[in-house]
């Protein structure tokens, strides 16, 4: 689109600048429009769980309006500042917060190309946003000048660092399966029936699968894992001195979090955009029958993602109503006596079985993550895709003619097809 304009505007520079407002116009009404479903599916599903209906006044029989109303609450509530605050430092945590989750959805891919900005080490980027979240946690319990503000926050210091090594791990064996962080290539290489999704690959990313859910329900600060903002010790951690506006701020940064920790564990393990069946590709749905028809096949896989994120949320929100909150020293045990040595041994059996059996549990013949990497030409940027045929003299060929693109062959094969090094 920014290349379209430019050809309209002279400097460039503002035809960018007008695509990136839009960009990130977009994706704050998805923040907004998640944060407001995700209240109101937390009452309901704890009203479930509780043999309760929820909300059932506002807005008619399910309570659809409920999010309006708290919204317009929460922005007429009075906003105070405690005398003994660091205002400056106040006022700004809570948008430290929001802006390490909204960044998130920068690089997050909610369908085949449909991503603000394509990343090819997406999962590094968002693995090292998400952990900025914590800063504004920090900054919030310091600035309020009360102890228990700052006992939550130095909680949630401790639990963030400590979770964080055993969830990178769980993401690091899809990018080894894969062999790309690039979180478009990952979800595509899981095209096709649901035994290519990579939670089916081997025993051992199955495992990790379950290591990553219960990392990050920490990392994202949820029951059992709330000692941040303990009720029953705290008052409310953190966020004991905000109200109003600043504290639906810091609610929105974390029901964002847990959208986005979902759409990773989406596009790591199940399938990403592909459901378990190739719909799209029995319709038709594919940029080569028509550009339209590729545009409702994306269209498709992105509700089918949204889906698949969705089902993230509910089922954090059904771990928090039926789990009881741990205690502090039984979270940090939980992280480094069983998910870390739980998520290595995965990780070891998960290398051990790509290289022994690379094709994975499935019916494929290839190898799933046998990948090199090769040189965009545009942008010089690492670009990686995986090997699906063996004919490497009629892709070579079809290279050359331009009829074939470059990335569905590895370096490796091309170097031995052409008796090479």
């Amino acid at each position: 689109m920014a290349e379209f304009l430019t050809n309209y505007l002279n400097p460039s520079w503002p035809a960018y600048l007008l695509v990136a407002l839009v960009q990130c116009g977009l994706m704050l009404a998805l923040v907004l429009a998640v944060a407001a479903v995700a209240t109101w599916a937390e009452r309901k599903v704890s009203g479930r769980i509780q043999d309760r209906l929820g909300p059932t006044r506002v807005g008619g029989r399910f309570g659809w309006l409920q999010p309006v109303a708290d919204g317009i609450k929460l922005f007429t509530k009075e906003d105070t500042i405690p005398a003994g605050a660091d205002q400056m430092f106040f006022r700004l945590a809570p948008y430290v917060s929001f802006c390490a989750s909204f960044c998130i959805f920068l690089a997050l891919p909610f369908s085949n190309g449909w991503v603000v900005q394509h990343v090819n080490v997406a999962v590094f980027f968002i693995l090292a946003v998400a952990g900025l979240e914590v800063f504004g946690v920090i900054l919030a319990g310091y600035a309020s000048g009360s102890k228990w503000s700052l006992f939550g926050a130095m909680r949630e210091a401790a639990q963030m660092v400590s979770y964080e090594v055993p969830l990178g791990l769980a993401a690091v064996v899809p990018v080894m399966i894969a062999g790309t962080m690039d979180l478009v290539a990952i979800g595509n290489m899981q095209a096709g029936w649901i035994h290519n999704w990579f939670i089916f690959h081997d025993p051992f990313t199955f495992g990790i699968f379950w290591i990553y859910f219960t990392c990050t329900v920490a990392s994202v600060n949820r029951a059992p894992f709330d000692l941040a903002e303990a009720e029953s010790e705290l008052v409310a951690g953190f966020m004991t001195e905000y109200s109003g506006f600043r504290w639906a701020i810091f609610f929105m940064a974390e029901y964002a979090s847990m959208f986005a920790v979902s759409g990773l564990a989406a596009i790591l393990f199940l399938g990403g955009w592909n459901g378990p069946l190739p719909v799209a590709s029995m319709l038709g749905l594919t940029p080569d029958i028509h550009p339209l028809a590729g545009y409702l096949g994306n269209l498709l896989g992105a509700c089918n993602f949204l889906l698949k994120c969705s089902l993230g949320v509910v089922a954090m929100m059904w771990v928090r109503w039926t789990l009881p909150r741990l205690r502090i020293d039984q979270v940090i045990t939980t992280c480094l006596k069983y998910c870390l040595p739980l998520a290595a041994a995965m990780f070891l059996g998960a290398m051990l079985w790509t290289y022994l059996l690379p094709g994975g549990i499935g019916l494929r013949s290839q190898p799933l993550g046998l990948v090199a990497e090769e040189t965009d030409v545009h942008g010089g940027l690492p670009q990686f895709s995986r090997r699906d045929s063996s004919d490497l003299r009629e892709k070579r060929i079809g290279r050359e003619n331009g009829t074939v693109p470059f990335g569905n062959t590895t370096g490796r094969e091309l170097l031995r097809s052409e008796g090479g090094h």
